[in-house]
């Protein structure tokens, strides 16, 4: 009997640890990669580079969180950090991106368009200032390899991001207008935490819509219907409010 109440015991244990593993996974993968860059980004001289870690800035009522950000006289770095493991497809243009691990395949949100998502929300926190030059970087700091990825923008490994910051060598802004910026983003920075899990809740929310209005051949952009087209690489769908509305999805 004893030995029967120990075996239903392991079962329930592994249950609750399966469970809480699948609904905190994805937070704690993420939490692990920003981690990872957090601590690359150390080697860069803070004298050079005021760097910001996992910052929710509220414009317009609006809250967008962003990973890493720097400012710097050669302007600023917006960083988007992923941490996935096996293969990475994905483009700039594509609404979703691809990981691919043996024979499983799993869709994730174009982190390019997340990432300048952000870069818009910083151009109205700081439009008041003139000159800046941003440069938006996407780091996939787990074990991915990224097989096909095409964009303009850096889409790079962690093990790059130093010397891809350090790359950009032409001023744009004055060490007065950095410490300037600086100030302007502090008192833009969200540190409620009940409005920042409020923000979490709503971006679930927003995803599933998005994604049930896609399943529904509904544009999740502008409410458009989305039709199929033919391009050069073969059939998609494409909102009928082309060009209006430049949302595509593959077949």
């Amino acid at each position: 009997m004893d030995s029967v109440l120990i075996v239903i015991s392991f079962i329930v244990i592994y249950v609750i640890i399966t469970v809480f593993n699948r609904g905190n996974s994805a937070k704690t993968k993420g939490a692990r990669g920003e981690y990872k860059v957090e601590r690359k980004l150390r080697k860069l001289n803070k004298k050079e580079y005021v760097i910001f870690n996992d910052i929710y800035i509220k414009i317009d009522g609006i809250i967008t969180q962003i990973d890493h950000l720097i400012v710097s006289i050669y302007g600023i770095f917006v960083i988007e950090t992923k941490y996935y493991s096996g293969w990475i497809h994905g483009n700039e243009k594509s609404e979703y991106w691809t990981q691919s691990f043996y024979k499983k395949k799993t869709k994730f949100r174009n982190p390019i368009k997340q990432n300048w998502s952000h870069v818009y929300a910083l151009k109205k926190v700081l439009s008041n200032f003139y000159g800046i030059k941003y440069h938006p970087i996407i780091v996939f700091a787990g074990k991915a390899k990224l097989m096909n990825v095409y964009s303009q923008i850096p889409v790079i490994y962690n093990k790059e991001l130093i010397k891809t910051i350090r790359q950009e060598k032409t001023p744009c802004l004055s060490s007065e207008q950095v410490n300037d910026i600086v100030k302007q983003l502090n008192s833009f920075i969200v540190n409620d935490g009940k409005v920042i899990k409020e923000h979490r809740k709503y971006l679930q929310r927003n995803i599933a819509e998005r994604e049930s209005n896609i399943r529904s051949l509904i544009c999740p952009n502008c409410g458009g219907y989305l039709v199929v087209r033919e391009g050069k690489f073969g059939a998609f769908y494409g909102c009928s409010n082309f060009p209006k509305c430049k949302f595509s999805k593959k077949l």
